[in-house]
């Protein structure tokens, strides 16, 4: 009797699983060649490029001051020399301190622009999935979620096509939740 009860247990199983529409995407193509993230990319790669030439041009300024205080140092009084001394370290600490605040506000702005482009991303492939009857859309990436998988099962491509043509997809707060 038992048997008889899985052997219908694991037939329903498997017939169930043939309804089932399944897919799976390369993550890492996906968010790589989405022209959109590319933009992204590129404006925040000029972005830095532009701090990074600001912040050198700070510190060559500073660098001439130092050249400057080591030429007339020999002419100073003890106590000119320390006081000019004790201004360059503190300007020295603003320069750091800038940097360090403008490099990671820099990384900030990236990382919430980066995170709302995978979240858009996501929440398309859920509205894929929804419009083309897929049960399960699975990611795959370079640590290989998926090692095997048969030949169509593989929809980054179609996805991608669509995501960089600009389809809008209706995306209503119920379907995200």
């Amino acid at each position: 009797m038992k048997k008889l009860i899985l052997v219908l247990a694991l037939g329903i199983f498997v017939t169930s699983c043939d309804k089932n529409k399944m897919a799976y995407v390369d993550t890492t193509v996906l968010i790589q060649e989405y022209s959109e993230m590319k933009e992204v990319e590129a404006d925040f790669s000029q972005r830095s490029e532009d701090l990074k030439r600001e912040l050198d041009s700070a510190a060559q300024g500073f660098q001439q001051e130092v050249i400057a205080f080591r030429e007339n140092m020999a002419t100073m009084s003890e106590a000119e020399r320390q006081a000019a001394q004790e201004e360059l370290m503190q300007k020295q600490q603003i320069l750091q301190q800038q940097q360090q605040m403008r490099s990671g506000q820099l990384r900030q702005e990236g990382d919430v622009v980066i995170d709302s482009l995978i979240t858009k991303v996501k929440d398309f492939v859920k509205v894929y999935g929804e419009e083309n009857g897929y049960t399960y859309i699975f990611g795959s990436n370079e640590s290989a979620n998926i090692m095997y998988a048969e030949e169509g099962l593989d929809i980054t491509q179609e996805i991608l096509e669509e995501l960089n043509a600009g389809k809008e997809t209706e995306i209503t707060s119920e379907e995200v939740e």
